[in-house]
């Protein structure tokens, strides 16, 4: 196992904060990020340690949500040797029995390309990612200094879903996640993240780092339904309580 103590790094990175701008997620506020600048150069070890610290990857850049009066964006992560899958999500597992994954390099594919354009267009019109140019697919997804997999899912021959991991020194970070629209039965979006837990757990690694959770958005509240699940509040890692369940302050 891991240590859950990493080094203090704030000696070997920069961070510049971002203007205001509106929003992604939740309508009529506004939201800042800090990017994080390394003094020398990004390698894996220093990405660690920022994911460990709340940070997220999108492309080369490396951030964290810095907004003067929101605080809604909660970094999560899985310790995947605890999680124990509910009853709706070991039905998603017997649902995709069939599927067999195959992990690809970090390389541009047209079919990986086509599946995430159907995805973007008819889950996300209007908002931004929609009607998307390969140049920016691979230059969102894809890092040059990250050790970075493309994992397809397959039934038969049938491309159904994508799922785009970092791999860490703890664990993995689930970058982007994108699946065949037409398969909503299959539940796929959650199949992949409990494929990534158990590929993680399998591989002897602690963590799954699931990025933020929003609990106003529900794009980004899905999260919460994986348990044991940890936020990152006041600079320490803590468990977070199933929805619903009182809460406590720390």
């Amino acid at each position: 196992m891991h240590s859950d103590r990493p080094e203090y790094i704030t000696d070997k990175i920069t961070l510049f904060l971002s203007g205001e701008h509106p929003c992604s997620y939740l309508p009529g506020k506004f939201s800042q990020e800090i990017y994080a600048q390394p003094l020398t150069q990004f390698d894996n070890h220093i990405y660690s340690q920022l994911i460990y610290s709340g940070f997220r990857r999108s492309g080369e850049l490396v951030y964290r949500p810095h907004c003067k009066f929101c605080s809604s964006c909660i970094p999560v992560r899985i310790p995947v040797h605890e999680f124990k899958p509910t009853r709706p999500q070991n039905r998603a597992l017997k649902k995709n029995a069939d599927i067999v994954t195959t992990s690809c390099a970090p390389v541009f594919n047209s079919e990986q390309f086509a599946l995430y354009e159907k995805y973007v267009n008819l889950r996300h019109p209007q908002g931004g990612m929609d009607n998307p140019e390969p140049r920016e697919y691979m230059e969102m997804l894809t890092c040059h200094w990250t050790e970075t997999e493309f994992i397809e899912f397959r039934v038969g021959q049938r491309l159904v879903a994508v799922a785009v991991m970092d791999r860490l020194e703890d664990g993995y970070s689930a970058v982007y996640t994108y699946f065949d629209p037409d398969e909503d039965k299959r539940s796929l979006g959650t199949y992949a993240i409990l494929w990534q837990i158990a590929e993680t757990a399998r591989l002897g690694l602690d963590y799954l780092y699931l990025g933020y959770l929003i609990k106003e958005c529900r794009k980004m509240s899905y999260k919460q339904r994986f348990h044991p699940i940890e936020q990152f509040v006041n600079n320490r890692w803590q468990s977070l309580p199933p929805p619903g369940a009182a809460q406590t302050s720390s």
